[in-house]
């Protein structure tokens, strides 16, 4: 009778995990660019899955209809597949709600819903909707202008890694809205997103080296880094980096360029 007992709480054990796994291979899936394959682990979850699978998976639908991956673009679709996550206290379909009336996709445009569910979301540690709601108080959307929120939410975002939070919270330190104006602390802010390759903190500690705030004033490193951001996609560098350079002699810019791409090749990390 024990043995039989033993067997029969394995065979639940590794159902369970079986079925759990189907709303992470969908994500691997996902991740990859399988959409097809994604979209069939995804429905599988739904049947199959646990509650944090069947929330996954229905966030990520509502993903796929959102981009319109294998499946042809509905916003509304999208929304209703988000409000099927949120319903079970998902954090990352409160983001991706949160976005919706943002940008008033599948639903009007309203930014004090959308403040409702980045709040909802980022109580439960999502750093994206951390990010945003920094943004919110930043320009009073949705809410309350008020720039010591604003540091706070970045804050919170930037120390969970958010790439765009630290770099936003290294622009409050560099302007001392919210903060004390600290030169330093805004450099260390772009400077850790900078060299986690995001364009626009290299942008930023591109700007810094033009300034000459909280670093000696250097052209050549300004353009490195103007360079690399211009090449991640950062809208604003390429002519940023092209004013930089009328002030530079041709031996600077020839330098500043190979030293762009020896970072690139390192990295981003450790490029003076």
């Amino acid at each position: 009778m024990k043995k039989l007992l033993l067997i029969l709480v394995l065979a639940v054990m590794c159902s369970s995990v079986a079925r759990a796994s189907d709303a992470l291979d969908g994500l691997d899936a996902h991740h990859k660019g399988n959409y097809a394959e994604a979209l069939v682990l995804f429905k599988a979850a739904l049947v199959n899955g646990s509650e944090i699978g069947r929330a996954t998976a229905q966030t990520m639908i509502g993903v796929m209809y959102k981009n319109g991956q294998v499946v042809k673009q509905d916003y509304k679709e999208a929304v209703k597949w988000y409000r099927k996550a949120v319903a079970q206290g998902y954090e990352h379909a409160q983001y991706q709600l949160g976005f919706m009336y943002a940008e008033g996709y599948g639903v009007a445009q309203d930014y004090k819903e959308s403040a409702t569910w980045y709040q909802l979301a980022a109580e439960q540690g999502e750093r994206g909707s951390m990010r945003a709601l920094g943004t919110y108080h930043y320009y009073g959307h949705g809410v309350a202008q008020d720039y010591k929120k604003a540091v706070k939410w970045y804050r919170l975002a930037a120390e969970k890694g958010d790439l765009d939070g630290q770099t936003n919270l290294g622009m409050m330190y560099q302007k001392g809205q919210g903060v004390l104006q600290n030169y330093k602390e805004a450099l260390k802010w772009y400077r850790l997103s900078a060299e986690q390759g995001s364009a626009n903190g290299q942008y930023s500690l591109g700007g810094m080296y033009v300034l000459g705030n909280g670093v000696t004033g250097d052209f050549v490193l300004a353009h490195m880094w103007l360079n690399l951001a211009a090449s991640n996609g950062a809208i604003k560098a390429a002519d940023a980096r092209d004013l930089v350079a009328t002030g530079m002699k041709p031996a600077e810019i020839s330098k500043a360029q190979a030293m762009a791409i020896d970072c690139k090749e390192k990295l981003y990390r450790n490029c003076y």
